[in-house]
């Protein structure tokens, strides 16, 4: 293969991502909450987690890491760990009512912020396209250790 006329994909998408790290950072902020918290939030905001080592693992995070987040989340309220029925070693991880208020409040901000000084760069049809691609794209199933990663 030759090269070709675009940039790698993660060279395109690396400045994209720290663009909206940035719009997302003082909203996460005045709400107390943590890139790490919002994503807990998020993912429990589409069911429940069988304990914090699934949860890390659909994250993507340390289990051990997300114990702190875990705990803050639970005194602020927002999540609740009550025991498995199918495993009573085990604890189910889900949001409170004030949680899920919270995640979908902030969420709201967040995306209200891409679409603003993101996405309405690009013209309606791009737009849809582009969120149909990323879609299809993160939906994808992830290999934890790519080939020639060793």
């Amino acid at each position: 293969m030759g090269t070709t006329d675009r940039p790698d994909l993660a060279a395109m998408l690396a400045p994209l991502t720290r663009t909206l790290i940035a719009l997302e950072r003082p909203i996460l902020e005045a709400h107390g909450l943590t890139m790490w918290a919002y994503t807990v939030l998020i993912t429990l905001s589409r069911g429940a987690a069988r304990g914090q080592g699934v949860l890390a693992q659909e994250i993507g995070a340390d289990k051990t890491r997300i114990i702190a987040v875990l705990d803050d989340l639970q005194d602020r309220g927002l999540i609740e760990r009550t025991p498995d029925p199918a495993d009573r070693r085990a604890r189910l991880l889900e949001l409170t009512p004030e949680g899920h208020r919270i995640a979908a409040a902030v969420q709201a901000e967040i995306q209200a912020r891409e679409n603003e000084q993101v996405l309405e760069q690009l013209p309606a049809a791009d737009r849809r396209g582009f969120l149909n691609a990323l879609r299809i794209l993160t939906a994808q199933p992830r290999d934890p250790a790519p080939e020639g990663s060793d």
